[in-house]
């Protein structure tokens, strides 16, 4: 498990490797409060998000929590609250 948080650069990867990326959108611009609607991921790509995040970082990410989580800025908080618990247990 990283010791280091889920950055922004980590959940581009991610997203580009699983669901590839919208050609009207920008990933490398400020996205970090954008909804992933607006960016192009529907819930099938956010579901693989989600997949893929679990199995790389070792962690369980709770479904009604990451629906919730809309935008970059909240997913990277949400994933690094559960690494945080993950480490500290």
């Amino acid at each position: 498990m990283p010791a280091n948080p889920f950055t922004l650069d980590d959940l581009k990867s991610i997203l580009r490797e699983g669901a590839g990326a919208d050609e009207g959108v920008d990933l490398d611009a400020d996205i970090l409060d954008s909804e992933f609607d607006a960016l192009g991921y529907e819930s099938l790509a956010m579901l693989e998000t989600a997949g893929r995040i679990e199995r790389e970082y070792g962690i369980s990410l709770d479904e009604e929590a990451f629906a919730d989580a809309r935008t970059p800025r909240a997913l990277l908080s949400l994933v690094n609250e559960r690494l945080s618990s993950a480490q500290a247990v």
